[in-house]
């Protein structure tokens, strides 16, 4: 949609103003883009850079987050936070990391979904001094679309094309079933390699852990290395704010089971508050990385930067 959107514009000034020159078009584009967006830390031994995609924002009318409850209730947390009371907004940003034989990938970003203003991880990427051919391993959370929708290229075919996928056997399946993903499962197939659900994926560097309720197979990732650790929590909590102060509240993005959802979310954030456990947050405010505090009844993040 962006890059559409882009081309309408060019395209305007181009015909429409005489004194802009086809040489000016490259700069044009560059200055209409998003500008990519990478931070750079260490896991141990472990190189990784959190790569911005984007972001979705949506309006605090009680139909998505905070479900069933009055939109003035989940304006006096967010007020409380300092942050808009009208509009709730999260970010998209995979998360990278180089060890010495691989380059292994978090989450694939939302390309081109029509609900997010993203598509910025190749450029990010780039930025960060890499390639999509360069990428080994591709480690999926779940399905939805924000998540996956970057493993296809803007021709169709595979964007990260020598990378191994990895994700969950029950995700896969529910994929394949889903035929609103018929055309990504047809071009991901050949390089999906399905995972039982909690399985060590690559001894001594990368460790699945079942977070079930928000899709039938979803999983968080533990980035383990030099006696660290990074607890990649995919989808098990969406805003900084809300997801922690009010964890038991309904999500509409947790479709399979929100009852399991709001169990494993809460078990998820107990456990990283009680062991001060280092967390990647993929739609937390960039660059999504910090630990969790318990406080009364939920918790409250604390970002590193």
């Amino acid at each position: 949609m962006r890059l559409r959107w882009s081309a309408a514009i060019l395209a305007g000034l181009l015909f429409g103003t005489a004194a802009v020159a086809v040489h000016s078009l490259p700069a044009l584009a560059q200055a209409i883009a998003p500008a990519a967006e990478t931070f750079r830390f260490k896991i141990g031994a472990l190189d990784a850079v959190a790569l911005k995609d984007g972001d979705i924002e949506t309006p605090n009318d009680g139909k998505t987050y905070g479900v069933g409850q009055p939109p003035a209730r989940a304006a006096e947390v967010l007020a409380a936070a300092g942050l808009p009371s009208d509009r709730i907004s999260i970010s998209i940003q995979p998360l990278l990391v180089k060890d010495a034989q691989r380059l292994l990938l978090f989450d694939a970003g939302a390309a081109d979904a029509s609900f997010a203003k993203a598509g910025r991880l190749p450029a990010s990427l780039r930025a960060a001094g890499f390639t999509p051919s360069q990428v080994t391993d591709i480690f999926i959370s779940h399905g939805h679309p924000d998540h996956v929708g970057g493993l296809v290229g803007a021709q169709g075919g595979l964007a990260f094309p020598n990378a191994v996928i990895h994700l969950s056997a029950p995700e896969w399946a529910a994929m394949k079933a889903n035929p609103e993903l018929g055309r990504l499962v047809a071009v991901i197939a050949p390089k999906v390699a399905a995972f039982p659900p909690g399985a060590v994926i690559l001894p001594g560097v990368v460790n699945a852990i079942a977070v079930p309720g928000h899709t039938p197979g979803h999983s968080a990732y533990e980035v383990v290395s030099a006696g660290q650790r990074l607890l990649v929590i995919g989808d098990a909590a969406h805003h900084s704010v809300i997801s922690l102060q009010k964890p038991d509240w309904t999500i509409e993005f947790d479709p399979a089971d929100d009852v399991a959802a709001k169990a494993s979310r809460r078990a998820l954030l107990q456990r990283a508050a009680d062991q001060n456990l280092r967390l990647y947050a993929g739609h937390f405010p960039f660059p999504g990385l910090g630990r969790v505090r318990s406080q009364g009844d939920g918790f409250i993040w604390v970002p590193e930067r």
